[in-house]
């Protein structure tokens, strides 16, 4: 009885808190520098383009065809990350894509361009999915879409940090006969390097092997985890071929395409689109990589505001279709920008639509699946979404070449967004009527 009662004055609220302190600054900040590594070269494209004669269609496409490499390589990854657990296989990730991000600054070729980005995303893959998964260890269904918001809120600040520190390196150039966009590579790789064999000694596998949680919080937080799989059928939805048999799964894959397709639109074509604006100044790369910092400050912040109120009503569908919807107006607006400001405005629209997708998404997708399924399911729409991140690039280029505008793609954009938050209103799942008590504990939960 005594055990009893000592499990019954666990306070929900101060252990999901003390988790989150724990963990999230750190993970937080491997996504950063993963991020950083992933887009940095849209910061460094106007000068690539000028130094290796490089045409709107061969940047597009390296830019795009690191997503290849990534989904090739997403679910072995992640599954493989399951066996040997995540610290290990964490920094393994690490370690092989900072070696990578590093070794563009010999980039001489297209070819060479395109064969070190496809290797980026080979090393990269099960980067996301393995900490999206971890984050399911650790927190509930109805606290995950704050945890993953703040997660997330990475990519939108590794847009923050990185036009700053893009800028900046880029002002080396000259420096040891290296131009600065090959500055940029090396002094950006070569540290997530290092903070992969820091992963070896920080993260811990799970709950179980965390020493800074007491014996009462890991049993406590043990059930509660049980007790949310078998409310909302992830309990039920344990095996990896479980996740392909869920309708549901593949309407939220198609929206996250979309997500993604307009992510890396954002990331790898925004300073271009600005800098055309701006008249395409020889002189114009570390200014415009000021500028590109607004957007991503904007989606940082309503990022987490659209996770906490996600999770305060426990509602993801109508969160994430609203989204969806103003990120299609932020296309069609920017798409008729004739000047820096009013496209600035246009992108900070789109970056907090699709930004701020990210914790009702995520937290209604890993509501559903639990074990091998988890895995393979997040890791399935993920690598699905790596396509989107090669086909926007891609045919962004594509289609500036051909129009010598990127009008078009943005409209494009703009209607897949539409199209987007009608496929999220349609994902339905069957959910057990439940009190609110049973979904927001605010202090001592029933065992």
């Amino acid at each position: 009885m005594a055990e009893v009662q000592r499990e019954t004055t666990v306070d929900a609220r101060a252990l999901y808190s003390k988790i989150s302190w724990r963990l999230i600054p750190y993970m937080f900040l491997l996504y950063i520098v993963a991020y950083l590594d992933r887009v940095n070269v849209g910061f460094a494209a106007a000068d690539i383009q000028r130094d290796l004669h490089f045409s709107n269609t061969v940047y597009g496409t390296g830019a795009g065809i690191f997503f290849l490499g990534y989904a090739l390589c997403d679910l072995p990854s992640s599954l493989i990350l399951r066996w040997v657990g995540t610290r290990v296989w964490i920094a393994r990730i690490m370690i092989s894509w900072g070696v990578v991000s590093a070794c563009m600054v010999w980039v001489k070729t297209p070819t060479s361009f395109y064969l070190l980005r496809f290797l980026l995303g080979v090393a990269e893959a099960g980067f996301v999915p393995g900490m999206l998964l971890y984050l399911t260890f650790w927190f509930p269904s109805h606290e995950r879409a704050r945890a993953v918001a703040k997660f997330m809120t990475a990519t939108s600040l590794a847009g923050v940090v990185g036009g700053p520190l893009s800028s900046a390196l880029l002002r080396l150039n000259g420096v040891a006969g290296l131009s600065g966009w090959q500055w940029l590579f090396l002094l950006e790789g070569l540290p997530t390097v290092l903070l992969g064999f820091s992963v070896l000694f920080v993260l811990k596998n799970g709950p179980e092997s965390a020493e800074w949680l007491s014996p009462n919080e890991r049993r406590w937080l043990k059930n509660e985890l049980q007790r949310d799989q078998g409310l909302y059928g992830a309990a039920q939805h344990h095996h990896l071929l479980d996740a392909f048999r869920l309708p549901v799964m593949w309407l939220l894959a198609g929206v996250y395409i979309v997500i993604q397709i307009g992510v890396y639109i954002v990331n790898l074509w925004m300073p271009l689109i600005l800098s055309e604006l701006a008249h395409g100044g020889r002189d114009d790369s570390s200014l415009i990589a000021r500028y590109a910092t607004v957007p991503y400050v904007l989606a940082a912040l309503f990022t987490v505001l659209v996770g906490w109120s996600s999770d305060r009503s426990n509602e993801r569908r109508g969160h994430l279709a609203g989204c969806m919807a103003l990120a299609a107006a932020g296309f069609a607006w920017a798409a008729t920008a004739q000047s820096i400001p009013v496209a600035l405005c246009a992108m900070s629209v789109v970056a907090i639509g699709l930004w701020s997708t990210m914790g009702p998404f995520w937290a209604l997708t890993t509501r559903m699946i639990g074990g091998a399924a988890a895995a393979g399911g997040v890791a399935t729409i993920t690598m699905l979404g790596a396509f989107g991140g090669f086909l926007g690039p891609y045919m962004t280029g594509r289609l500036r070449d051909a129009t010598h505008s990127f009008a078009g793609g943005l409209y494009l954009m703009s209607g897949l967004a539409l199209g987007a938050t009608l496929l999220a209103l349609a994902a339905r799942m069957a959910q057990p009527k439940v009190n609110d008590s049973e979904l927001l504990p605010t202090a001592a939960n029933e065992q």
